[in-house]
């Protein structure tokens, strides 16, 4: 009997995930409602989603979250966007109700091998490069978490020859406990979603439940060249590998040579070139290392994880290219949400940059992107709410131009441009001032680079 059955689950949020779990839920016996501070009518796709499930199993409670919710609960779900401070999961905490989520209730539950990544950049790329791995293995490989779909939809499916790949976010891991995946990536911790987490100490102890809770025979990895993924090593509790692309390691993947190794107790064998990858920057080199590690952590053969590395293409609005018009590139770096990643992917390119930045700010800090962006971009286009911030950051010697939105700033840097030069979209801000998310803003830059002449 599953643990869930006869209990009185509460969902907060109604979002892919919040309605997966509802639907896994109560295809497991429980009891469970439905929260959303939307209206009704703000939510006719998930409502219709779940129109199928019988109304003495599921009922909604839409519009807002009253503490009368927790009267009949006996374990509450906070979905992605519903924060540990909102007053509703603070007197659920007061009350002794736990706290779960979909990404929880499936790491209890699945009989695969689950490879959990995490970290503050890198992470998505990381996840569906081991994905690729996999699935060149022959091995069925589910790939989800924090990207695709909420993969306790597909739980009666996997079996325990599998191999489960889950990108997990800090949101999803700050209420983990006593679950860890087997084999655990931390790929960097360096300042993000500040607004949420308030200080980085709570962030990267979100970070660091992904390790907290694995048992001896688990297996941790961290990145050798990141301070920050270093830091976590004191939360190992099995065997420790690393990964670095500045030198050798004992146990795990680094770069000699141009050519990419991987090193364990039996000995070190050199996999492939460097170049064998598709990806553009340093940094995915570091997020090749890691997938490396990981699959090879996971028990994939290496002929699998090089023809991974060869025929990895990326994943849409991480340094996409979306066209090469009159010798000018046009790149989408949608994902770029953190000045961090906006760094990296200035670095990707040796040619002159325009640089489309903005969005909206996530308590972030500024200083060693504004240092770098006015030395490195040729010229710097501003859109959105954060516009005013960093033009303030940049100061004059950057000469910033500020545009309300994304359609002026490719305007503006069309006009711009010469030959050889580079476009880039990397925000550098989350995009919610005007966008559902990074993908929409990046969808809505693709269409305009299209329609340019």
């Amino acid at each position: 009997m599953d643990p869930l059955n006869g209990k009185r689950l509460v969902i907060l949020g109604m979002a892919r995930q919040g309605t997966a779990l509802a639907r896994f839920a109560v295809g497991v016996g429980a009891f469970v409602t439905l929260s959303d501070m939307r209206p009704a009518d703000q939510l006719s796709a998930g409502l219709e989603s779940l129109a199928d499930l019988p109304a003495e199993r599921l009922h909604f409670v839409l519009g807002h979250h009253p503490f009368e919710l927790l009267d009949a609960c006996d374990v509450l779900s906070i979905s992605g966007g519903v924060p540990v401070d909102a007053p509703i999961v603070v007197e659920a905490r007061k009350r002794g109700i736990p706290l779960t989520n979909d990404s929880l209730e499936f790491m209890r539950r699945t009989p695969a091998l689950v490879v959990g990544i995490t970290g503050s950049a890198g992470k998505t790329t990381t996840t569906a490069l081991v994905g690729q791995m996999g699935q060149k293995s022959n091995r069925r490989t589910w790939i989800g978490g924090n990207i695709g779909r909420p993969l306790i939809t597909d739980l009666e499916h996997i079996s325990a020859g599998d191999l489960v790949v889950k990108e997990l976010s800090s949101f999803q891991l700050e209420i983990w406990a006593q679950c860890s995946p087997p084999v655990a990536a931390i790929l960097n911790i360096t300042p993000n979603h500040l607004d949420r987490h308030k200080t980085m100490a709570d962030y990267a102890a979100a970070k660091g439940n992904i390790l907290r809770f694995q048992k001896p025979d688990d297996i941790a990895i961290l990145s050798a060249d990141d301070p920050g993924s270093m830091a976590m090593h004191q939360l190992v509790r099995g065997r420790l590998r690393l990964f670095s692309a500045h030198h050798p390691v004992d146990d795990g993947a680094f770069v000699r040579d141009n050519q990419i190794w991987l090193k364990d107790s039996h000995g070190e064998k050199a996999l492939c070139p460097v170049s064998t990858g598709r990806l553009l920057g340093a940094h995915n080199v570091l997020n090749t290392l890691a997938a490396v590690t990981a699959a090879d952590s996971a028990g994939l053969p290496h002929e699998a994880i090089v023809e991974g590395i060869r025929l990895f293409d990326g994943v849409p609005h991480r340094l996409e290219i979306v066209r090469r018009l009159n010798d000018i590139l046009y790149v989408n770096d949608s994902i770029a949400t953190a000045p961090e990643r906006a760094l990296a992917a200035m670095r990707a390119f040796e040619e002159p940059i325009i640089l489309l930045a903005g969005g909206r700010d996530k308590d972030m800090i500024w200083d060693r992107w504004a240092r770098h962006v006015a030395r490195r971009a040729k010229h710097v286009i501003l859109f959105g709410e954060l516009a005013p911030s960093m033009a303030a950051h940049l100061g004059e010697a950057a000469s910033p131009i500020i545009v309300d939105t994304l359609a002026e700033a490719v305007s503006v840097a069309h006009d711009k441009a010469s030959p050889g030069d580079v476009v880039l979209l990397s925000p550098g801000g989350t995009s919610f001032d005007s966008y559902t998310d990074f993908v929409e803003r990046g969808e809505h830059f693709r269409l305009l680079v299209r329609d340019l002449e």
